[in-house]
């Protein structure tokens, strides 16, 4: 008499009704997944700059792709704009982090750096000043960085780089090779950090080519055979157009089975004018 009865078995109603329920709530939470994704897509776009600063002797070119997954957008982020004194200025990032979040913190460090670099012609200082407002910000979240100001006449080349992926470069003279500056921590980490400038000029006919490690790097694909990679391709193709130049080394990140986002950015330079 003691026995405990048999749990009653649930009706064919009940686990219909249960299932329904459950399907429901997971439609709900992929849709609100989705529209996070669709949100940090439209922001990360809108955010990227329509058109990039060219002048004669001087090709610029940029290309952005989202996450094959399409789940991690809103990180990687390029920039190019005319300083008040004639120079030309670009910039190329990656946020720690994707989503929302990551194309909000994205928008505060270009429109950041635009806002400095239009008072301080120094690039390390418009790195420095940039990483120190993030850190007063306190978000949480950091980027690499690579800030780079071209003068369009004398053709120097003075760079920046706060934690990011080295460049890469070619000559249609034949030379080539990935660059090595010296650099500092990314941005948002501490306050203070100080970024060396790398000067270099821009002689002869060539392209100089900045990445996000989206393109150079994967889960099984390390980033110096990634770089190595892109250095082939830009000294095989130095003398294509900027914009042909950007589509074939974005395709190159198509063999890293990357999961991340990947941006390019070309400078492509005839000779300094003047010279033969």
């Amino acid at each position: 008499m003691n026995r405990r009865r048999p749990p009653r078995s649930a009706t064919a109603e009940e686990l219909l009704t249960t299932l329904q329920q459950l399907t429901s709530r997971a439609r709900r939470e992929v849709e609100l997944h989705q529209a996070r994704v669709e949100l940090a897509e439209v922001l990360q776009r809108e955010m990227l700059p329509a058109a990039l600063p060219a002048r004669p002797g001087l090709q610029t070119a940029a290309r952005y792709t989202p996450a094959r997954s399409g789940l991690d957008i809103g990180g990687d982020w390029y920039d190019g704009f005319v300083l008040p004194d004639g120079a030309l200025a670009f910039a190329i990032g990656d946020v720690q982090g994707h989503d929302v979040e990551a194309a909000a913190f994205m928008g505060q460090i270009r429109i950041a750096m635009r806002a400095i670099a239009a008072t301080a012609a120094d690039p390390g200082e418009v790195v420095g000043r940039t990483n120190d407002l993030l850190v007063s910000v306190g978000s949480g979240l950091f980027a690499t960085c690579t800030f780079i100001r071209l003068d369009p006449v004398s053709r120097e080349l003075q760079s920046a780089r706060a934690g990011h992926v080295a460049a890469v470069w070619a000559t249609a003279d034949g030379r080539s090779g990935v660059t090595s500056d010296e650099g500092g921590l990314p941005l948002g980490i501490q306050a203070g950090e100080h970024y060396p400038v790398t000067r270099r000029r821009l002689t002869a006919p060539g392209a100089f080519v900045l990445v996000t490690d989206g393109v150079v790097e994967g889960p099984s694909f390390p980033i110096d055979r990634g770089l190595d990679a892109v250095t082939r391709l830009v000294h095989a193709r130095v003398g294509a157009d900027a914009g042909e130049l950007a589509d074939a080394v974005l395709r190159a990140a198509e063999q890293t089975g990357h999961q991340d986002d990947a941006a390019v950015l070309v400078v492509r330079h005839g000779a300094v004018p003047g010279r033969h």
